[in-house]
């Protein structure tokens, strides 16, 4: 048997930027992708503390050491400059191995600096 489970997760980091003309995903600074060990086009599951939405959708990577989160396209309508966000990425496999795995997560300082 398999099952899904928490494979990364970024905990409140900060939206800096909504941009609804650009064609869909979001952006994360390159240092808060490696940190939790997700990659550019993973599907990731955007938490917004603020107003509670949820949505899916996809990753590009942003300009390291910027601390940039941004909503593109239609997700720019789920959050605001300066709402806390968490970005949440799962992960499938066996029901032992899940038992002992250890996701990563991330705890963003001011300006999504690690």
């Amino acid at each position: 048997m398999e099952i899904e489970v928490l494979k990364s997760k970024i905990h409140r980091a900060v939206i800096t930027e909504a941009n609804l003309q650009y064609v869909g995903s979001l952006t994360l600074d390159e240092d808060l992708m490696d940190a939790a060990n997700l990659i550019e086009h993973e599907k990731v599951q955007v938490v917004n503390v603020n107003n509670g939405s949820r949505l899916e959708t996809y990753l590009i990577k942003g300009k390291r050491g910027s601390g940039t989160v941004c909503l593109n396209g239609p997700a720019a309508r789920q959050g605001a400059v300066g709402d806390v966000v968490i970005v949440i990425a799962y992960a499938t496999m066996p029901f032992e191995e899940a038992k002992t795995f250890k996701p990563w997560l991330v705890f963003p300082k001011e300006d999504n600096r690690l």
